[in-house]
């Protein structure tokens, strides 16, 4: 008799066993959920006030718990459902902070919890993703299975640029300086209107007039020497600062521009304190970010005269209504689509979303623009053709063939100085800034 009880009680053994891994691995991913929810809360904390700071914490946290709780219990089916979405916002934001920083940063706190959140999320994607599939029937998953992929793809691309572009790595400045291309100039910094240190160099003017020379994002003044070589030699004064956030200036960067009307502000202000610099001739020119946040800033701003801007597309979802134009319904859907992006983004920065580039050519006017185009990046010049209509009559197009993003003073060299200090002399004739506001 005890022989034959003897492979029941193995038996029972054996399932009581089996009992604790499956549970085991289910609270292996509930952990990850919390990790996950540790690194997103300590970005999301990161910006804005202490009251919304608080706000935001305390919401990731609450959302964290539920997310836990769901993935312990209840329904499979919407036990996997929640670990994927939960999944798709981690990794998003792991991507969007964790990797940069790592390449950057090294393993500085930002880092370790962008790399937790990826962590997190990558354990709650495999887990959520099996399950759902799993619990759907098998005719079913033929619409289940690029559903989740829809989802996966969209969360990385608003979440996870809005991320990246509100939690930006610090850009190191380069060795090179003014000196080493024959200039003449000083170390300098100026204050921000919120307080924010800005860092630079100054190059003196010798006719009177003076310009701002902003780089792009992931840069620093560094980056832009060569154009203010150009600038120089023809007399004006060059002001070379790093965006708030990048290089050796203060703040916190954004890497769509939205720090950008206060940042040039200041720098305008720090021009009109020169001895050297006549106060109604001061210009902006910028690369990408810079020359979005130049286009900006002159609608804000009636001290600068004229603009440059190459390489200049969109910082907020306005800018790309062009979209539905050029590509129907494909076109709309993306639109919305870069709507939850900056709308997230809006989120997790304290700046406030500025106007459109369209609208700030208009604003600006009559004062000139002149936007440098990539010829050979098509959003780049359906961009540029999208801002010129706001203000057709102030705003000329120079699209450079064969070039891509910033890239005219290396590819066409002769003709671009030729045509910005042709346009610099134009906009600054005394009838044009006396007409000026």
């Amino acid at each position: 008799m005890a022989l034959a009880m003897k492979p029941r009680a193995d038996a029972a053994d054996a399932s009581t066993l089996a009992r604790p891994a499956r549970w085991d691995r289910t609270r292996f991913v509930a952990a990850a959920a919390l990790a996950a929810g540790v690194g997103t809360a300590f970005i999301v904390g990161r910006d804005g006030s202490v009251l919304w700071q608080v706000i935001r914490v305390v919401a990731v946290a609450t959302l964290s718990w539920v997310v836990y709780a769901m993935i312990t219990r209840g329904v499979a089916l919407w036990r996997g459902a929640v670990a994927f979405v939960a999944g798709c916002v981690c990794v998003a934001v792991g991507i969007g902070i964790g990797l940069p920083h790592l390449a950057t940063s090294g393993l500085q706190p930002t880092t370790v919890a962008g790399l937790l959140a990826f962590a997190g999320g990558l354990a709650l994607l495999a887990f959520g993703g099996v399950i759902v599939v799993r619990g759907t029937r098998r005719w079913w998953r033929v619409l289940v299975v690029p559903g989740l992929c829809a989802v996966f793809v969209v969360a990385l691309w608003t979440l996870g640029q809005a991320v990246a572009a509100t939690n930006v790595p610090r850009a190191s400045l380069g060795s090179t300086t003014p000196a080493d291309l024959g200039l003449s100039y000083r170390d300098v910094e100026f204050v921000t209107a919120d307080g924010v240190t800005l860092s630079g160099w100054y190059v003196p003017s010798t006719n009177g007039a003076a310009v701002v020379l902003m780089h792009g994002s992931g840069s620093t003044r560094s980056d832009v020497l060569d154009q203010a070589e150009v600038v120089a030699e023809h007399g004006f004064g060059v002001l070379l600062f790093d965006a708030r956030g990048h290089g050796r200036s203060g703040g916190r960067a954004m890497d769509f521009g939205w720090y950008g009307d206060a940042d040039t502000s200041a720098a305008v202000s720090f021009l009109q304190a020169q001895s050297d610099v006549d106060d109604e001739r001061i210009v902006a020119i910028g690369m990408s970010m810079g020359g979005e946040q130049a286009i900006g800033a002159a609608a804000a701003d009636p001290r600068i005269r004229a603009v440059i801007a190459e390489g200049a597309t969109n910082r907020v979802a306005g800018d790309k209504g062009w979209l539905s134009e050029e590509f129907g319904w494909r076109g709309a859907i993306q639109e919305r689509i870069e709507w939850l992006t900056y709308g997230i983004a809006d989120v997790l920065t304290a700046a406030d979303p500025p106007i459109t580039l369209r609208d700030a050519v208009a604003t600006a006017a009559p004062r000139p623009v002149l936007l440098i185009v990539g010829g050979a990046i098509e959003n780049e010049r359906l961009a540029g053709a999208y801002i010129q209509g706001g203000s057709p009559a102030t705003v000329e197009v120079w699209v450079v063939p064969d070039t891509g993003h910033t890239a005219a003073l290396d590819t066409h060299p002769v003709e671009w100085e030729q045509r910005v200090i042709a346009f610099l002399t134009a906009a600054l004739r005394p009838d044009r800034t006396e007409a000026a506001p």
